[in-house]
């Protein structure tokens, strides 16, 4: 089995899984060749296990909502002269099972292990369980 790893990253300010759609498609000024990548200042340390086969897990509002698989890392030079990362990523966003997660700055690798399931076709358009659901099922261990 290949050994990967994925990245974890906050959309801050997004509402929804959909919301988060509607920005890197038609909102961004992300896009090279018509492919939306996600800028960083950082480049990833991991690069080589993320690019066999990670994703970009997205925390919307608190919880993992959603994944995009990472297609490449691009250089992208700054009018500043600073070198920074373009997280190149598939157009398909795949909702997951929701996970809580505390705010953090930056973005943090992810075991595949940890990683929520994506959920199954038919239900990508559920509503997700209201946070506070949501948090008292994950602190009994529910979920």
């Amino acid at each position: 089995m290949s050994k990967f790893v994925n990245l974890l990253k906050l959309s801050v300010g997004t509402e929804s899984v959909e919301q988060l759609i509607d920005w890197q498609r038609h909102r961004s000024k992300q896009i090279h060749r018509g492919q939306y990548y996600h800028q960083t200042r950082m480049w990833p340390k991991r690069e080589a296990e993320i690019l066999n086969g990670g994703s970009i897990y997205w925390v919307i509002k608190g919880e993992i909502s959603a994944r995009q698989r990472i297609l490449r890392l691009d250089e992208k030079i700054g009018a500043d002269g600073i070198r920074r990362c373009g997280i190149v990523l598939d157009p398909e966003v795949i909702p997951t099972v929701t996970a809580l997660r505390r705010p953090f700055q930056g973005w943090r690798y992810l075991a595949p292990e940890d990683a929520p399931a994506d959920l199954p076709k038919g239900r990508a358009g559920e509503t997700a369980l209201p946070a506070e659901l949501n948090r008292a099922l994950a602190d009994i261990g529910v979920l």
